[in-house]
């Protein structure tokens, strides 16, 4: 392992050397045809970190749509969900909020306890709302995603890639549009709590409209970002940053070169990528928050230096971000113990096998079949007329 962790370090060095950085995947895609404008190791398995809540969210949605719950179904705080490790809510055990608020608190300032919390009460429990989760990875064709938990705390079986994260932030958009504004919001504001994203770009980057961020010292610092812009609809993907600076620059740098015609259609739709299935996840804990990360930032720095101080950044526009106030309730127990268990998890869609690749115009996916909701996504919109 020792050998291992050198030889990675060197290679990074090697290639600050001649002014390249170490490559991590990211991934650029056009969110109105579908079309890859930039890959590089999307396929490549990952830890997703906080990424994951992207999928929290959308199973949290579509049990809206089910109507199993309601935004203003009551998500209380459990002694478990309190006990997960920061980044949290600040909320006390036996606490509660309505699923609405519960949702930005968990996109917004992607809080660990709170994602508990909403697997807790929409599941039963934390382990039927991951099979949930994993389902519907199933049902979207994610082959290189598994779940393990509904938050991104470090667990070496959590992986998925930067193709199927990107694929995820599809089926947000064109199955729950109604919900957007939650990943474009920068401040929760709770009490006198105010609770802010980590995504720069929503106050540097004119246009950005969401999504998430993530970390973990085994992922780096990830990012999947939208931005709507001179009538252009971009979503990136950046996993592995050696900081938030690098991840939050190199998301704006492909957006940039997108934007600027650098970056043109592959000829490849983002369903179509192929995922490295059978890889093991890369592991940057000694080269994020181990002895050798001082050496890895500092190269990651040299070889890519947007956004340091004295430096040129592309986040250059001042933009006021958008705000939410969400509500404590207090304590509403009164003796039943909530959440309540619920019978072990049942898959609703059986005998749908994953899709690792897709035309535009296939059948692809999490469509609700028997609730009255169909979904057939993500697909490319119409050619302007």
């Amino acid at each position: 392992m020792l050998l291992v962790r050198r030889l990675l370090l060197a290679l990074v060095l090697s290639f600050a050397g001649f002014g390249q950085a170490w490559a991590n995947p990211m991934l650029l895609v056009d969110r109105a045809t579908l079309q890859v404008l930039y890959a590089q190791d999307a396929g490549q398995p990952w830890h997703p970190a906080s990424l994951t809540k992207l999928m929290t969210a959308y199973v949290a949605f579509e049990e809206v749509a089910k109507g199993t719950v309601t935004l203003d179904t009551p998500i209380t705080i459990s002694r478990n969900a309190f006990n997960q490790a920061p980044s949290k809510s600040g909320l006390k055990v036996d606490s509660t909020v309505s699923l609405k608020d519960a949702l930005y608190l968990l996109v917004v300032k992607s809080a660990n306890d709170i994602a508990v919390a909403i697997a807790e009460t929409i599941g039963g429990n934390e382990a039927n709302f991951v099979a949930m989760m994993n389902e519907t990875a199933g049902r979207m064709g994610l082959t290189a995603t598994h779940f393990v938990n509904p938050h991104g705390l470090h667990d070496p079986r959590q992986v998925s890639s930067a193709r199927d994260l990107a694929v995820i932030a599809l089926y947000i958009e064109q199955s729950f549009p109604q919900y957007l504004p939650m990943f474009r919001t920068g401040v929760v504001n709770m009490g006198k709590a105010r609770l802010e994203s980590n995504n720069a770009l929503l106050e540097g980057f004119a246009g950005t409209t969401g999504m998430k961020t993530g970390y973990v010292c085994a992922s780096g610092l990830n990012i999947v970002a939208t931005v709507d812009r001179n009538g252009r609809q971009l979503l990136a993907v950046v996993l592995g940053g050696s900081s938030g600076r690098e991840r939050n620059e190199r998301a704006a740098e492909l957006f940039v070169n997108a934007l600027s015609g650098r970056l043109q259609p592959t000829g490849q739709s983002v369903l179509s990528l192929a995922n490295a299935v059978g890889t093991t996840p890369v592991d940057m804990r000694p080269l994020i928050c181990g002895k050798d990360a001082k050496a890895y930032v500092a190269a990651q720095e040299a070889a890519f230096p947007m956004g340091l101080e004295d430096q040129p950044t592309y986040l250059t526009d001042e933009i006021a971000v958008s705000e939410y106030t969400a509500v404590d309730l207090g304590r509403i127990r009164t003796g039943i113990a909530l959440p309540r268990p619920r019978p072990a998890h049942m898959p609703m869609f059986t005998g749908t096998a994953p899709v690792e690749s897709a035309a535009l115009d296939d059948a692809l996916r999490p469509s609700l079949t028997g609730t009255g909701i169909a979904i057939d996504l993500p697909r490319p919109r119409p050619a302007d007329l």
